[in-house]
């Protein structure tokens, strides 16, 4: 269904047509439920009409969109002064999902840039190749353009912040820099214009990945309403306090709330989500049968948390290569047999991944355990960094320096106790490494989910073949050890790893330690627990639970009825249940001068007067003038229903002569000014609050930005301005303890 935007509800309450643009054409009636045609409109140009048992009951296509295709891709030249482009499926890409599916009635279309640079006049042949043979839809941006937004505000800005990294001064992190966040939103804009020719909004489900694309979900929901989208995001999210710091903030948070499934590798994140989503959109969310959904103008948006899984398959046809098991023999020969334990450390170069604090515990594991010199050796492999910058450069130069000054302190000819490797290996020699070591350490300070023990413990299953080399064949029973930071995404589900503090130098060495001391049966047993579950919860699994999740929150789409609101990233739908009708102003015109008797109820707080946290509540003189006017017509009973006291309703309204009031929710009526105020129930006794007042002054002294209302008949604590969670909390233990009193005093 094609979105029309809307400036407020207003407009479309009032049965006209919005003044602006392409927005003068009717709403396009959709099909609520089989068979049955909505009234919205009937314009049969615009018309859509979907099935839902075929629209619903089947995926035909997943849009899969990511920053980067999984492909690699290979420049050639060809003799005529111009080159010829060779491509081929990237097998290390965590996204190439085809194979992990299960599915040969799914068809997969892959959506993201290409890692090499392609000229104008290559493009068109380059994107009919790519869609021909690997249905790849390639983005092509400017360098420029890419730059500003890859290297500028998805590195600079987004990464290092979602990486719990605030932007104290230029050097650190980066400050905000709009030209960049320009550059991002139109990037993402580019992305939804390659979707769009290709989608059916009707049939396919896009799924969108990770941080470079978080506001692409507003362009594809104003294009297409009931369009099926998830959102999958690989980093971190920072806690609130973190990410209130970003000044388009709810701009990223309104775009992301515009998809119908959002998923996260841990529950931390989904926490600190939904506390940005709660402190800063004031909503709210709660769990029904397990699955988190938070309310969003009509629409349940749905909350994933699972993480991901490694390419089973792939990782196990390595393992068979010949050449893994060449490799493994060559590194048995270079530490094994030189009785020689290795310890292997597997990180990109970046600030982030805790490399210097590894090697500093290294240091301190030799310097309080001397037995290990000569017998134990860390392999670290520090793979190229994603980002580029000053801080890189400082932490390859602070890497280096410690290498070399442990090796100093510790090395013999022909022993180093560290042996960094900085040139790129090929995955079969990394598997191999795998394979040979007693301990992997993955000690990063902040990662979204870091597969390399996940890697490590299937290597360490390994095969028959490589058990023959390994000496193993007369043992079935494997063995593997892991030191892993508490801050990475993958940590919670591997129970049976040493978890550190990697800041505590001494905490990390003394894992070592015990990773290297423990009994082989522990070793055992921490390993089944570990390759039980990686090896069911492979990314085939994740992508499976994922999809399976999106379809159960979409399934409704097709029988809602769909309006777009707001400009720019605040765009949002509203989506409504198929009864609902549109209030018409002609109507209720046409009503109102045919009546001779009319009863008119308003509201006051949120009705009248808008909830604004100012503190002045009292009315405007035109809401007293527009008032005044309506009780004026002796054909009118209008009657305002407050929760606010009879006495303060009385001083505010008092120019409204003939206006009936109901004070505290009706407990006292007024029919009109001059009149005295009446109940219609018996004397209330009021001598609970002898009981509740002093609790609830309790819990206003405790809750900062609470406040006690005392009315005549109800006593009522306020925490609206207090800070949501405490202030829930608070509102939830108090409601117990006044309870409990009450109870004692019956």
């Amino acid at each position: 269904m094609v979105s029309k935007s809307y400036s407020n509800l207003l407009e479309l309450a009032s049965g006209e047509a919005p003044s602006f643009g392409y927005m003068n054409r009717r709403i396009p009636r959709i099909m609520t439920v089989a068979g049955l045609i909505s009234d919205v409109d009937d314009d049969p140009v615009e018309s859509v009409c979907s099935d839902p048992s075929s629209s619903t009951a089947h995926r035909d296509r997943i849009i899969m969109v990511a920053n980067q295709l999984p492909i690699r891709a290979q420049r050639r030249p060809n003799g005529n002064n111009r080159s010829c482009w060779s491509f081929e499926w990237d097998e290390n890409a965590l996204l190439q999902l085809k194979d992990g599916l299960g599915d040969d009635d799914i068809e997969v279309i892959y959506v993201g840039c290409l890692k090499e640079e392609v000229h104008p006049s290559e493009q068109d042949e380059v994107s009919q190749t790519l869609l021909e043979t690997f249905k790849c839809i390639p983005t092509f941006l400017p360098a420029d353009q890419f730059t500003k937004y890859y290297h500028g505000f998805c590195k600079q800005q987004l990464w290092p912040l979602f990486h719990y990294m605030l932007p104290l001064s230029p050097e650190l992190g980066g400050r905000f820099n709009r030209s960049l966040w320009q550059a991002y939103v139109s990037v993402n804009k580019i992305f939804a214009d390659r979707i769009m020719e290709v989608i059916n909004p009707e049939d396919d489900y896009v799924w969108i990945h990770d941080y470079h694309l978080m506001v692409l979900p507003t362009f594809l929901r104003k294009r297409f309403n009931r369009v099926k989208l998830g959102f999958f995001l690989h980093s971190p999210f920072p806690s609130s306090e973190i990410y209130k710091t970003l000044p388009v903030r709810e701009e990223i948070l309104r775009a992301l709330l515009n998809s119908d499934l959002i998923g996260f590798h841990t529950f931390d994140y989904a926490r600190h989500f939904l506390s940005c989503c709660s402190r800063m959109l004031g909503l709210t969310y709660e769990s029904k049968r397990g699955y988190i959904g938070i309310e969003y103008y009509g629409r349940t948006v749905s909350i994933k948390i699972l993480p991901v899984g490694i390419h089973l398959g792939q990782l196990q046809s390595v393992l068979r290569m010949p050449q893994t098991e060449e490799k493994v023999c060559e590194l048995i020969r270079q530490f094994s047999d030189k009785g020689r334990t290795l310890l292997l450390g597997v990180d990109d170069m970046d600030i982030f991944k805790g490399i210097s604090l590894k090697l500093l515990a290294m240091e301190q594991l030799l310097i309080q355990h001397p037995e290990y010199r000569e017998k134990v050796v860390l392999v670290q492999i520090a793979n190229p960094a994603r980002g580029r910058g000053k801080d890189v450069k400082e932490v390859q130069a602070e890497t280096k320096a410690t290498v070399k000054r442990i090796n100093e302190t510790f090395g013999k000819p022909g022993y180093d106790p560290v042996i960094l490797i900085e040139e790129p290996l090929k995955f079969y020699e990394r598997v191999a490494y795998y394979v040979v070591a007693e301990c992997c350490l993955v000690t990063a300070v902040r990662d979204g989910m870091n597969l390399i023990p996940y890697e490590y413990i299937i290597s360490r299953q390994g095969n028959e073949t490589l058990d023959k080399v390994l000496g193993l064949a007369s043992s079935p029973k494997k063995k593997s050890m892991l030191v892993v930071s508490e801050f990475i995404g993958c940590s919670p589900s591997l129970s049976g790893a040493i978890r550190v503090n990697p800041w505590n130098i001494d905490a990390v060495a003394d894992a070592m330690d015990s990773a290297l001391e423990m009994a082989d049966l522990e070793k055992e047993l921490r390993h089944e627990k570990h390759y039980r579950y990686v090896s069911t919860h492979d990314v085939g699994y994740w992508a499976r639970s994922f999809l399976q999740d999106l379809e159960r929150t979409c399934s409704d789409h097709v029988r809602r009825r769909w309006w777009g609101i707001g400009f720019g990233l605040s765009f949002r739908v509203v989506a409504l249940d198929p009864n609902f009708k549109k209030l018409s102003m002609e109507h209720i015109i046409s009503a109102y001068k045919r009546t001779a008797t009319r009863a008119i109820l308003l509201d006051y707080d949120g009705t009248l007067m808008p909830q604004s946290s100012t503190i002045d509540k009292s009315p405007s003189s035109k809401s007293i003038e527009i008032l005044s006017s309506l009780c004026r017509d002796k054909n009118n009973m209008v009657f305002l229903v407050s929760a606010r006291s009879r006495k303060m309703l009385s001083e505010w309204f008092c120019p409204c002569e003939n206006l009936g009031v109901a004070a505290e929710h009706g407990y006292f009526l007024r029919m009109k000014r001059d009149e005295e105020w009446e109940t219609h129930v018996a004397a209330t006794d009021t001598s609970w609050k002898q009981i509740a007042e002093p609790v609830m002054k309790l819990y206003t002294e405790t809750t900062d930005g609470s406040t006690i209302e005392d009315k005549e008949t109800a006593l009522v604590w306020c925490y609206e301005d207090a800070d949501p969670d405490f202030g829930s909390c608070q509102a939830k233990d108090f409601s117990i303890i006044l309870k409990v009193c009450l109870q004692m005093n019956q």
